[in-house]
């Protein structure tokens, strides 16, 4: 259970952490989400609530400084922590509450989860990596800025960290198409990798430079690929990242297909120019002419038919 502490005079009031351990209560933890934005901006995080008759409330953690942002009970008005004061608001939406943090600074690139309170346990509901790019200056190096590989092919992008410390943590994140975590290294020997890329990602690194390759890469793959390192005692650290996009397929085809139509079209106008070559050469008036009665013939029957109608008959005049 959660208890809170309030001091008569002053604003500051504490949010102590519950009695119980944060575990998963039978409910499952939703996959990460991932939320880019620059220096200044607003941000909205959804979080799902059971609505429960043993719930409590719920309360935004930051989990690497690991204080509370806000908690949101059941009936009263929700508590902010002092630190976000004037900069975070929330409100009910049907199943989900919706928390929002404005004029964001470079301090919020952190890693937060929502977790519900019940009466006997607390609930892991989802887990959100905000990313706040600075626009003074950047954290990390990363390489290409673009990418625009084909269906099947690979591209492979490459991180420069700030440091090569061993307990530093390392992400690879996607944050535009299908937010959510690609890869994570909590250290040299532990790895954890999406399932949507399975045995398609390659992953080296050599003191504070990282090589990552995607390989067979698919439509679907096209996103903004930012590099995350987890510092101890600072902020969440990224790249500008580098945006790749995958050639559809239907565009090849498409392009073949008009290749083709138009060959065929050279084949026909030839075709067509040839068949009339040939035509004019036989002449096919002769063909299609009427035939007509051999004029001397005729001229030759009606004189000798002349001759025998007026020829005179002798016996006719008795003579």
């Amino acid at each position: 259970m959660l208890w809170m502490l309030f001091l008569p005079n002053a604003s500051l009031f504490l949010l102590l952490l519950p009695c119980f351990p944060a575990q998963d209560g039978g409910g499952k933890e939703q996959s990460t989400d991932v939320i880019s934005a620059w220096e200044g901006d607003s941000i909205s995080i959804t979080c799902p609530m059971n609505r429960s008759e043993y719930q409590l409330g719920m309360y935004l953690r930051v989990v690497r400084q690991n204080v509370n942002m806000i908690y949101c009970p059941k009936e009263n008005f929700p508590q902010i922590n002092p630190a976000f004061a004037n900069r975070v608001e929330s409100s009910k939406e049907g199943e989900n509450l919706r928390i929002t943090l404005h004029r964001l600074q470079e301090s919020d690139s952190e890693i937060y989860k929502c977790i519900e309170t019940l009466r006997i346990e607390e609930i892991h509901r989802k887990t959100i990596i905000v990313l706040v790019k600075a626009k003074s200056r950047r954290s990390l190096e990363q390489s290409p800025l673009h990418a625009n590989p084909g269906q099947g092919q690979s591209v492979s992008i490459t991180c420069v960290l700030n440091s090569s410390h061993a307990d530093d943590k390392f992400h690879l994140l996607r944050t535009h198409v299908q937010p959510g975590t690609v890869l994570s290294v909590s250290n040299p020997n532990g790895s954890e990798v999406s399932p949507a890329f399975g045995n398609r990602l390659e992953y080296s690194r050599e003191g504070n430079r990282i090589v990552l390759i995607l390989h067979k890469l698919q439509e679907k793959d096209s996103d903004n690929y930012i590099c995350a390192q987890e510092v101890k005692g600072f902020p969440l650290l990224s790249a500008s990242g580098t945006m790749v996009l995958v050639k559809e397929v239907e565009q090849a085809c498409e392009k073949s297909s008009w290749d083709f139509y138009a060959l065929l079209m050279v084949v026909a106008v030839l075709f067509c120019a040839l068949v009339c070559c040939t035509l004019y050469r036989v002449d096919v008036k002769k063909y299609f002419q009427t035939k007509k009665h051999n004029e001397v013939y005729e001229d030759m029957s009606y004189n000798s038919r002349r001759s025998t109608l007026v020829r005179t008959n002798t016996y006719s005049r008795g003579e």
